[in-house]
């Protein structure tokens, strides 16, 4: 009876959290290069262009959806990703589809046809009409090219089309009503609003987002890694931790070092501390933070900065209140044994003050 009991407990849970999952790989990869596409970052958006591929999503799919991202993000994001696509399909020898055949949609040749088509397409996203007397050419534009002409092709459904435009928004900084307008209008294309939910916490998980709190850090190419939760209780707001292996390091090696990058959302520093037995390294890699060590003054921190923390000195570091905040970590043993003393929280009071 105990072990039918735990079985069923276990298929529960099993049945909880794949409805939980309703975000599939395959909008993942749309969604993770529609945001790098925006991003602009070339570096990882090769990988990820490949990563897409062998997971099945399309050629043909992947060029809609960089060639969609024009009216979000610009001609030359949308040239430079598929540029890298480009290059990626150069090593193709057959092993990735081309997908559905593109066709010229009917509207191109239709300007009145386009216009009504992106009228009613502009609605459904809205939910209701909308027509802007401020700027009718971007009105125009907009119902008649990027619903009408854009939206007509056929490689993407409406609701992946929304998954790759909400991707793009939350990547780009100063777009937040327009992704807010997004993220309704993906609920209303089909999508489930626990899939946008999904969506929007793994755009933030990976790296992807400039819309959440500690995005900015992802202004460089350094991970953001996951939320810092085993520590959480010796920090005062949220951060996130990745940890960096070298790359030459071969299966089961082992650095003499550990490394790791640590982000700090806005606000967020961790308690008063002490290094036993090693120093510990800072490297500043974006953002700004704070430095102090007990009864001396703060220092503030930037990209390039370096910190060289001495062993047994109680001290603090983190964000300051309007930024996000990365550094480099690592530890030099100098004696045994080796251990973090972990001691109260950095008061308002003293965080305030050394944020002036």
């Amino acid at each position: 009876m105990k072990r039918l009991l735990s079985l069923i407990f276990l298929l529960l849970t099993m049945a909880t959290t794949i409805s939980a999952q309703s975000l599939t790989d395959r909008q993942k990869h749309l969604a993770t290069i529609a945001a790098l596409e925006a991003q602009g970052n070339l570096a990882r958006l090769e990988p990820a262009i490949t990563a897409a591929l062998d997971g099945g999503v399309t050629i043909n799919e992947i060029k809609e959806a960089f060639s969609q991202l024009y009216a979000y993000t610009g001609f030359p994001r949308s040239l430079n990703a598929l540029g890298v696509l480009g290059k990626v399909l150069e090593s193709n020898n057959g092993k990735w589809t081309e997908g559905k055949p593109w066709t010229r949609p009917a509207v191109w040749d239709d300007a009145k046809k386009a216009l009504e088509q992106g009228t009613e397409v502009q609605t459904a996203l809205a939910g209701q009409p909308i027509t802007n007397t401020f700027s009718p050419q971007n009105d125009y534009y907009l119902k008649s090219h990027l619903f009408g002409d854009i939206f007509a092709g056929t490689q993407l459904n409406a609701a992946d089309r929304e998954i790759v435009t909400v991707a793009a928004l939350s990547a780009i900084k100063g777009a937040e009503s327009q992704l807010a307008f997004h993220k309704g209008a993906a609920v209303k294309m089909g999508n489930k609003q626990e899939t946008i939910d999904e969506l929007c916490k793994f755009l933030s998980m990976n790296g992807l987002s400039q819309c959440d709190s500690s995005s900015d850090a992802q202004a460089g190419n350094w991970p953001k890694g996951n939320p810092n939760d085993a520590y959480a209780q010796y920090f005062t707001g949220q951060s996130h931790l990745a940890s960096i292996k070298p790359k030459n390091l071969a299966e089961g090696e082992e650095a003499i070092q550990s490394y790791a990058n640590v982000t700090f959302e806005p606000g967020c520093r961790n308690n008063w501390h002490i290094h036993h037995g090693a120093h510990q390294i800072l490297i500043c890699v974006s953002g700004e933070g704070i430095y102090q060590e007990w009864g001396k003054n703060a220092i503030r921190l930037h990209a390039g900065d370096i910190i060289d923390i001495p062993e047994g000195v109680k001290h603090w570091h983190g964000a300051t209140k309007g930024s996000w905040f990365q550094h480099l970590a690592s530890h030099v043993h100098v004696s045994d044994p080796e251990s973090n003393e972990w001691l109260e929280p950095v008061s308002d009071e003293q965080y305030n003050e050394a944020n002036e």
